[in-house]
């Protein structure tokens, strides 16, 4: 008797436990997948957390504003609504006589006018360009992110919108989620474009929540894969699923493949199982003592060179 009563103990505190790191990933996984209205409650990089405010990052997820640009772009712009599984605003800057046009789309927690310093080096090189919000950031409809997920679906709306207006030089340019929208987009949608770049994009989302958690030197497992399974059940599809190495499989059009020797959250093997099952002509440029970041901050002339260099090869 007393050793059925034990074993009903072990099995209340097991299910206690389970119920409670469940609990826990169900809050972590809606704040990391939705931004809040108020600006006050951003919750600082894990490295600027001290020891009690991880354990409340990691208990109750983190607080992240909708991202909100100040910036403008310095030349002539139209500003565009475009319909697509939310409404999204872009700004379009055309260069006369241009060389065709350049879609750039941002990473997570930001918003277009992150793009303007690199817009800006396009239009130098003789590009039009195409600054997007994703949906839940800057102007764009809603507080929801999906990490490239359902953002590929806005990817194929201004991919759409710039092939139906006459232009047929489309490049495709992404950093970090933007990257991923754009690989999960040529996989499902199968548009043609007519090369993409690409910066820093994550192997699989699971790997990318993994990374978050070592940032934090948390144990990934299981915590990792438990938020993983209701980040997916929130925002409407399987999170294990959003593996853009499987996504590089289908793509055959000619990518600049980026990325900065010490980024955390994202690995080099992740960075070279994309390159590797790349099917086009395909470039890889290392950036050193770079992190997951804007590449311009550090490697400015590098980095014009390698896109002046990979645009001029086809």
């Amino acid at each position: 008797m007393k050793l059925f009563k034990n074993w009903r103990n072990y099995i209340k505190a097991i299910l206690f436990i389970f119920i409670l790191m469940n609990m826990i990933a169900f809050f972590h996984a809606y704040k990391f997948t939705h931004f809040t209205e108020d600006k006050s409650e951003k919750t600082k990089s894990p490295e600027k957390l001290s020891s009690l405010e991880k354990i409340k990052t990691l208990c109750f997820g983190v607080n992240n504003p909708k991202p909100q640009g100040s910036q403008f772009p310095s030349q002539q712009y139209i500003t565009l609504k475009l319909k697509s599984n939310k409404e999204i605003e872009c700004w379009l800057i055309k260069t006369p006589n241009s060389k065709g046009t350049v879609i750039l789309f941002h990473g997570y927690n930001s918003e277009k006018s992150s793009m303007i310093q690199k817009s800006d080096e396009f239009i130098k090189l003789g590009y039009s360009t195409m600054l997007v919000d994703f949906m839940g950031s800057g102007n764009s409809e809603g507080n929801q992110t999906t990490i490239g997920y359902k953002e590929a679906e806005e990817v194929k709306t201004t991919f759409d919108y710039l092939q139906k207006s006459g232009e047929e030089n489309i490049y495709l340019f992404g950093t970090s989620m933007g990257a991923v929208a754009i690989m999960k987009c040529i996989n499902d949608s199968k548009i043609e474009p007519r090369g993409i770049i690409i910066e820093c994009p994550f192997g699989s989302m699971y790997q990318t929540v993994c990374a978050r958690f070592k940032k934090m030197n948390a144990p990934t497992f299981p915590m990792a894969g438990i938020l993983l399974f209701w980040g997916g059940i929130q925002n409407g599809f399987w999170g294990f699923s959003h593996n853009p190495s499987e996504y590089a499989k289908k793509i055959n059009c000619p990518v600049l493949l980026l990325y900065g020797e010490n980024d955390k959250s994202v690995s080099r093997k992740e960075i070279d199982t994309i390159y590797k099952n790349l099917k086009g002509l395909k470039k890889i440029s290392i950036y050193k003592s770079t992190g997951h970041e804007n590449y311009l901050i550090k490697n400015k002339d590098q980095w014009i060179e390698d896109i002046k260099r990979f645009l001029s090869s086809f």
